[in-house]
């Protein structure tokens, strides 16, 4: 059982990964992000995930720089934009982003999404293969990519993704993607678990929280460890924040994880990545 707010995973090249983070999507870069970052990393949060396109890196590196905790305790995420996908275009923005967030090097570089229009994911990932060879980010990993994408960077490719950061949550819980990250080794990482606030009403779950005596959200982001998903909920308001990381002192039954789990109804929040082509 994972037991503590600090508790990791262990990546296939021995990086540790805690199951738990903070997701600043959509958190505003200055004083709410700041607030929000310090919050976290207060009530014992040490993983961080932002990313480029999120505009809030600066924010992110402000709070951290303003924080007593350790570089090397932090765990930080950041994610390479679809405008930047290619490989010297890629090398350039990751060291925008360092340079935002005030670090030395990361903990975790993602392709954001796969962008099949423009075919140069694997461009890009030959870049993050090379930010991973020269020590300026201990792992390397893709967001959004399914099951076709991973067999085209495995197939051409030295490094297989450590993490794939995926939309994950009852309604979709992608159980076909799940178990082939599983079997490649591959981490599978939920973003906005907990469907924006979506599920918060759904019956079978407001029981099984009454039950356990925790919010909906809770029981959410337990389902996520216990399924073996990193989770990274984003929160704004304090209260929240450590309330999300108060998941360590329960455990789920199987009966209550299988009635959670055929919850799912392959329900996407958000676009399928085949065909996001924003930049």
């Amino acid at each position: 059982m994972v037991k503590e707010l600090q508790s990791t995973t262990t990546l296939h090249n021995g990086v540790k990964m805690p199951w738990v983070g903070l997701g600043v999507f959509k958190v505003q870069d200055g004083e709410e992000v700041v607030s929000s970052v310090k919050a976290a990393l207060e009530v014992g949060y040490r993983s961080i995930d932002t990313a480029a396109i999120y505009a809030n890196e600066e924010g992110v590196g402000k709070a951290i720089a303003e924080s007593n905790v350790p570089r090397e305790e932090l765990f930080v995420t950041t994610k390479v934009w679809n405008a930047d996908h290619g490989y010297e275009e890629t090398l350039a923005a990751f060291d925008v982003s360092l340079k935002k967030l005030g670090l030395d090097y990361l903990d975790l570089y993602l392709i954001h999404w796969p962008l099949p229009s423009q075919g140069k994911y694997i461009e890009t990932w030959k870049a993050l293969e090379q930010l991973y060879k020269d020590g300026r980010v201990r792992a390397i990993g893709v967001s959004n990519f399914k099951i076709h994408h991973l067999e085209d960077i495995i197939a051409n490719c030295e490094v297989i993704p450590l993490v794939n950061q995926v939309e994950y949550h009852p309604r979709f819980n992608q159980s076909e993607l799940h178990a082939f990250c599983k079997k490649h080794g591959i981490q599978l990482e939920a973003w906005s678990p907990l469907m924006q606030g979506g599920l918060f009403e759904e019956p079978v779950l407001v029981e099984i929280a009454e039950k356990y005596k925790k919010s909906t959200a809770q029981i959410i982001i337990r389902w996520d460890i216990q399924n073996g998903v990193v989770t990274i909920p984003k929160s704004v308001k304090p209260h929240r924040i450590a309330e999300n990381a108060e998941v360590f002192d329960f455990e789920l039954s199987q009966e209550d994880m299988d009635k959670i789990n055929n919850l799912n109804t392959n329900q996407r929040m958000f676009a399928d990545p085949d065909d996001f082509n924003r930049v």
